[in-house]
């Protein structure tokens, strides 16, 4: 993903990769798209080498230098080539890890298992604000112009977590009824 992210955004306009990595926390791209903010610098050298980006300029700030890399029609080329396996990939991600625990939920104590999705329950609530608190900012760094899109996967976004504390708080309940 960091790649495609990476291209889609030096398709809009040159940026460095410090501009590239401010837009993508902004937007909290480690959250919704698996990217790790720390791999752009990484996945840019690699790109510049294979042709996809280039170097147009190099920008003196302070006491640092800052390369300005810009998408080449290669890079555009590649660019559509990943969104398009993105789209066809299946975007289905099942929970393994609380599956797996819940499928031998009984080796804990009934008072163990319920602290346990308690405390899932909280992890999924902070996330839901997370989530909420970078929408607003985005909202506010596009001047409440979010395209439709992005809304659509905001949305999204909220549902799973919804589905996902309403599977936590079924679970509970469950809990409740087998003592």
């Amino acid at each position: 993903m960091t790649r495609l992210l990476v291209l889609g955004m030096l398709d809009v306009q040159p940026m460095s990769g410090y501009d590239i990595q401010q837009g993508l926390q902004l937007t909290d791209a480690e959250r919704w798209g698996g990217v790790l903010i720390g791999s752009i610098y990484h996945a840019l050298k690699k790109m510049e080498q294979e042709g996809y980006v280039a170097v147009i300029s190099i920008e003196q700030t302070g006491h640092r230098q800052k390369a300005v890399y810009s998408i080449t029609e290669a890079g555009r080329i590649y660019l559509k080539a990943l969104i398009q396996d993105a789209l066809r990939a299946s975007s289905v991600s099942y929970p393994s890890t609380l599956y797996s625990g819940l499928s031998f939920y009984q080796k804990l104590s009934p008072e163990e298992c319920r602290k346990a999705l308690e405390q899932q329950r909280s992890v999924l609530a902070e996330e839901y604000t997370a989530v909420k608190l970078g929408l607003e900012a985005k909202d506010a760094a596009m001047q409440h112009m979010i395209p439709p899109m992005v809304l659509l996967i905001m949305e999204n976004m909220f549902s799973i977590i919804k589905q996902q504390q309403d599977f936590v708080d079924k679970a509970l309940l469950l809990l409740e009824t087998e003592q």
